[in-house]
């Protein structure tokens, strides 16, 4: 069974792909929504992140992860950021495993596993080839904008500005998916996944 990863940077399109795929019968396993849920029901990494981060980091009455307090702390130092990314980071790996072995025993051809962070976190190490999902910054920057009407400019460019630039992910993915607008994005995903399945 093939491991691939599908990264992007924000407003890439990675997960209306991931989507794709998943029409097509391929698992995807959601880095990003799983490093949350593991964070709030990991037992151990519940008792690392209040080592690290204090009694504060779990609400006292609800047990809940304090989003806010946690964000405050860790995204405001880049410091504590990667005492962050480096006790989660190794969680979801851990997750990942445990998710593929149970795939791999259902049977699947291939497997997906989306994560923006993916080399970044060293996680491509895990994977056996890498889908890069690429839109010009411009492009990303308007999608965002209309998705997260929260966010500024200023915001998403702090966010790109965190994240490795497009053309290196390009040149170091096995495939490269273009969602720029121009290119339909199902004949593209129709034969990737024919030459993933074979």
């Amino acid at each position: 069974m093939l491991r691939i990863g599908i990264t992007g940077g924000i407003g890439s399109g990675k997960s209306i792909v991931c989507r794709l795929f998943q029409v097509l019968g391929a698992p995807v396993y959601d880095s990003d929504a799983r490093a949350k849920w593991l964070m709030g029901h990991d037992a151990t990494l519940r008792d690392e992140l209040t080592a690290a981060f204090g009694p504060a980091t779990f609400d006292a009455a609800t047990g809940q992860l304090d989003r806010v307090y946690l964000a405050r702390v860790a995204f405001t130092d880049p410091t504590q950021l990667a005492r962050l990314n480096a006790l989660v980071h190794p969680a979801v790996g851990r997750d990942f495993e445990a998710w593929s072995i149970t795939r791999k025993a259902e049977g699947y051809r291939y497997l997906l596993k989306e994560a923006a962070l993916l080399y970044e976190s060293g996680a491509y190490r895990q994977l056996d080839q890498i889908i890069t999902v690429f839109a010009p910054q411009v492009v990303r920057q308007a999608r965002v904008l209309r998705r997260d009407p929260h966010r500024t400019p200023d915001d998403i460019l702090a966010i790109i500005g965190k994240q490795m630039s497009e053309e290196e992910k390009v040149q170091r993915a096995e495939h490269v998916v273009y969602n720029d607008d121009q290119q339909p994005l199902i004949p593209q995903v129709l034969a990737l996944h024919g030459e993933l399945v074979k």
